[in-house]
């Protein structure tokens, strides 16, 4: 499928057609550079759709309006979970997403979001940025012609919205849930009945009865798409997602064929757009909480039973796809060396601290 366009234009006014290969040059004055981005998310929900807003905005200021970008909500153009293979393609520039929406590709997609009892947020920035993640994440792209930076992390996460109290693994067994990623498929090894839909269709699932229970993010979200209005309970903490990261997600040959400077602050803006959104969820998160209190939700703690059914459901999951999976068993020693190397100083040290300022 052909790319969109790349538009150009010099101080001749000559009009240079998108395909074309451009000489350093013809750069020089009047640069426009056009983005398509599609994204995964419903526009109701402000962080998560807000997030490739907030880099169409901030990207155009960067670069004194030289890059221009149109975002579209999920379904808009394409659906939620086809973002990857639109860019993958070249019918659109660009998308923003959820990796793991992808884990059906590879496994490996999943480190780039969250698995289950991995990497809390600041650990998966630095494995990204001081590790070898970015690197990592290049190689698993590279077949699918894509490129991808961290656009995004909502924080830690919540453990789910029930309509039923879970006491034991055994109430676990026939739940009909959504569930994304290596979290659903570890739920699915505790007995859980796994579906998977976009956010857009949560709600009106739980409302149907269609669904027993789902994850989403967080109270913030959570409470926009209206959870506390069809479920009765909601679980802490979040085995499976300590930290969720998103990706903007670029098409590579429109990526290579941009000059080094629009490039370089391209990737900067997602950087920027990254921490962006981890403040916002840090912000928003536990204001929404008291007011789904509030409203009468249930806050519930999962069993210590309950959390060991599914860590030992991830261990599963992880030993299944590293046989599957060279590029997941690659990834996987790089991931679990770095997160075991953290931890080792984070247990000394903030894990100490909290310990102290949370004793009661």
């Amino acid at each position: 499928m052909k790319r969109r366009q790349i538009l150009a234009g010099a101080g001749t006014g000559a009009a240079v057609a998108a395909t074309t290969t451009l000489s350093a040059p013809a750069f020089a004055q009047n640069r426009r550079f056009r983005i398509e981005m599609v994204t995964s998310w419903p526009e109701a929900l402000t962080t998560l759709y807000g997030t490739p807003q907030y880099f169409a905005r901030r990207i155009g200021e960067m670069t004194d309006g030289a890059v221009q970008v149109r975002t579209y909500p999920g379904g808009a153009q394409v659906g939620p979970l086809e973002v990857y293979d639109a860019v993958s393609t070249g019918a659109f520039e660009a998308c923003h997403t959820a990796p793991y929406y992808f884990i059906g590709k590879s496994p490996a997609h999943g480190f780039y979001t969250a698995l289950p009892f991995g990497l809390t947020l600041a650990e998966q920035d630095s494995w990204l940025l001081a590790g070898n993640g970015q690197a990592l994440w290049d190689e698993l792209n590279e077949p699918d012609n894509l490129v991808a930076f961290p656009g995004g992390n909502t924080g830690a996460q919540t453990g789910g919205w029930f309509n039923k109290e879970i006491n034991s693994p055994d109430d676990l067994v026939g739940l009909r849930m959504r569930f994304p990623g290596h979290g659903g498929r570890t739920m699915a090894k505790a007995g859980v009945n796994v579906q998977q839909l976009p956010g857009g269709e949560v709600f009106t699932a739980m409302e149907r009865g269609v669904l027993d229970a789902a994850e989403w993010v967080g109270p913030f979200d959570d409470q926009i798409l209206g959870m506390h209005r069809v479920a009765r309970y909601y679980y802490m903490p979040s085995w499976a997602e300590a930290s969720a990261m998103l990706g903007f997600y670029f098409n590579k040959d429109f990526w290579n064929d941009l000059p080094a400077d629009i490039r370089a602050q391209i990737k900067a803006c997602c950087y920027e757009c990254n921490a962006w959104m981890a403040a916002q969820y840090q912000a928003r998160n536990p204001v929404a909480l008291r007011e789904l209190e509030d409203y009468g939700v249930e806050v519930r703690n999962f069993p210590e039973s309950v959390l060991a059914a599914f860590e030992r459901g991830a261990e599963q999951v992880h030993e299944e796809d590293m046989q599957a999976s060279s590029i997941y068993r690659k990834i996987y020693a790089d991931w679990s060396e770095f997160r075991d190397t953290v931890r080792s100083w984070n247990q000394r040290t903030t894990h100490q601290y909290e310990r102290f300022i949370y004793r009661s």
